[in-house]
């Protein structure tokens, strides 16, 4: 079928991309973090597949051909080298499940009393090769899900809609990304040219003669960008008075504080019950930090992106997503952390999966890539 039939059942679903109407970037990262928090509730291998197939699917439906979307495939190979890294250490190193079904024994290097709980090498089980590969299949999942959102999400414009209290990181960060290019092509521009001449660009005296002009054209446009930037205001602030800027550092940092301790507790199997409340105060006292702290600002946005009904809706499947997810585990854990020992076939629970599946909905309300 030719590539106009295929658009042509796309369309319907949701309207080309355009820069009015492009789904705000901090969509994804909230739909994205939904199905990782999903992902950390469960050790089902049926149920982190098809987490990985949903950000998979999405990925492919909605991903341009911008350079940061080509980032999803180096996740998916982390994942993948982390899953590997983490059945090496159960064989070497052991596992602290205990098992009675011997795979192999490997010689086992005898330690030094200060090292018990460490062994190097003998008996490999079943149940602690099967504990290993659900817990490498959990990260995996993570970090594939935090590469769906990498590869859906303008980095620039992410970037750019930060609140005013952390422009200047936001910009300290965008002219990094910008300059790294341009310094590599630079390199390699000059790097080519020498060949051409019939100079070597290897070794010492290589590098300095390479290195030396590329250093002072990103000298250049640095001086260049600090006078624009200079002449456009970046930099300057208001006047603030003390107590608005102590009470900001103490909703600032509390509220950090906060979102890290619920965030522990999400993703911790002990913490579902204080995780979420404590994640919501610490949202709002950062919120409320960062308003204040935006009081000193006195930038303006051009073209702001407006976070819309498309938006709503993809960070809601998320949300819905982890939330489903987490109630499932308590109502049920032991359909979604399958036991290892003794080793038992991992059975698909239906609620679950379907409301793994409500993480699709970005694929067919967010705008189509041209």
């Amino acid at each position: 079928m030719s590539s106009y039939g295929t658009a042509a059942r796309r369309l319907p679903a949701a309207p080309v991309a355009t820069r009015a109407n492009a789904l705000h970037p901090g969509a994804w990262w909230l739909w994205a973090l939904g199905l990782g928090t999903a992902a950390s509730r469960t050790t089902n291998p049926l149920l982190l597949g098809l987490l990985v197939g949903v950000a998979g699917y999405v990925v492919a439906a909605r991903r341009t051909d911008a350079p940061w979307a080509r980032s999803y495939g180096a996740f998916v190979k982390l994942g993948l080298l982390v899953l590997a890294i983490r059945l090496v250490f159960a064989v070497v190193l052991g596992s602290p499940i205990p098992g009675s079904t011997v795979l192999f024994r490997l010689p086992e290097v005898p330690l030094p009393d200060w090292a018990q709980g460490i062994r190097l090498g003998g008996k490999v089980t079943a149940e602690g090769l099967l504990f290993a590969l659900y817990d490498g299949l959990k990260l995996a999942t993570l970090l594939i899900c935090i590469g769906a959102a990498n590869a859906l999400a303008n980095p620039a414009r992410l970037l750019k809609s930060l609140p005013g209290a952390l422009y200047e990181a936001g910009v300290a960060v965008v002219v990094a990304m910008t300059f790294a290019p341009q310094f590599l092509s630079d390199l390699q521009r000059l790097r080519r040219a020498r060949r051409l001449r019939g100079r070597a660009d290897n070794g010492i005296r290589g590098l300095a003669q390479v290195g030396l002009p590329v250093l002072e054209g990103a000298l250049e446009r640095s001086v260049a960008l600090a006078a624009a930037m200079d002449a456009r205001g970046y930099g300057r602030s208001a006047a603030v008075p003390a107590p608005v800027r102590r009470m900001t550092a103490v909703c600032t940092l509390g509220g950090l504080a906060g979102v890290c301790a619920g965030t522990y507790g999400l993703l911790a199997a002990e913490g579902a019950r204080y995780g979420l409340p404590v994640l919501l105060g610490g949202l709002a006292l950062a919120l409320v930090g960062l308003w204040l702290g935006g009081k000193r600002s006195l930038r303006t946005r051009y073209r702001p992106d407006r976070w819309e009904l498309r938006a709503w809706l993809v960070s809601a499947s998320g949300v819905a997503v982890a939330a489903l997810m987490i109630a499932a585990a308590t109502a049920d854990p032991a359909a979604l952390n399958p036991g290892v020992v003794p080793p038992t076939a991992p059975e698909l629970p239906l609620w679950p999966a379907a409301a793994v599946l409500i993480g699709l909905l970005p694929a067919f309300v967010a705008p189509a890539p041209a």
